[in-house]
């Protein structure tokens, strides 16, 4: 009789874990002002305007002060995930909590952004007609269909704002949907789809466009790092 008791007070005790396992999971509320006490290991390199990489090759660090909060929590998730492959994100993505990566979101999609900022919806300058071809390449799934067609209103939270952003880091980062390797690269079936079909030429050429064009996206100077003179 005793064991038949301890066992279904077992059995009761894990059921009752099974059930609050997901809330307890959910139980995040991203906290912008907590975020910004979190951030050290991101303003060295995000919070130095021009500040460049070097992995894969020479690049500069691409601006996420304005990029939305559900983007940053995906890509984030993606590094500490393994399926972006850059040594150094995934390392600070590795020491983050679930708590930790909601509330660095939250403080980076507000940082620096002022009324004002979000361009028209339409493009604010049209591509030539070479450029024009490359976005309508793949018909049925271009690139205006996810990032919009001002590259600043994406489709879906974990798309990224592109406008604006560095050409040369918008080269490298098309260029690792197709490098999908043990060290390199990043794994992402759609967007290895897109990238598949053009040449490194013509992913230069929408990077320079797309940079062109007017966004929220700005490296806003950590004051830790510049002091006013």
């Amino acid at each position: 009789m005793n064991k038949l008791l301890t066992t279904m007070i077992s059995l009761a005790g894990l059921a009752v874990a099974c059930a609050t396992a997901p809330a307890l999971a959910q139980n995040v509320t991203p906290n912008a002002e907590a975020g910004g006490s979190k951030v050290q290991m991101c303003v060295g390199c995000h919070g130095i305007v021009g500040y460049q990489a070097s992995f894969p090759e020479i690049h500069k660090v691409p601006m996420i002060a304005g990029q939305s909060a559900s983007y940053i929590t995906a890509a984030l998730n993606a590094y500490k995930g393994g399926d972006r492959k850059h040594p150094t994100m995934r390392a600070i993505a590795d020491s983050l909590s679930e708590q930790d990566i909601a509330d660095v979101a939250a403080y980076y999609s507000t940082l620096g952004l002022a009324e004002g900022d979000a361009p028209p919806e339409a493009a604010a300058r049209q591509p030539s007609e070479k450029v024009q071809a490359l976005i309508a390449r793949n018909a049925d799934n271009n690139c205006t269909k996810c990032h919009g067609a001002n590259f600043n209103t994406p489709n879906d939270g974990t798309v990224p704002k592109l406008a604006g952003q560095h050409a040369d880091y918008l080269f490298v980062a098309l260029k690792s949907y197709r490098a999908n390797h043990v060290y390199l690269g990043r794994s992402n079936a759609v967007m290895g789809g897109q990238v598949k079909p053009f040449s490194n030429a013509e992913l230069k050429e929408l990077a320079n466009y797309i940079s062109s064009l007017p966004g929220e996206l700005k490296t806003v100077p950590e004051s830790r790092i510049h002091h006013a003179k």
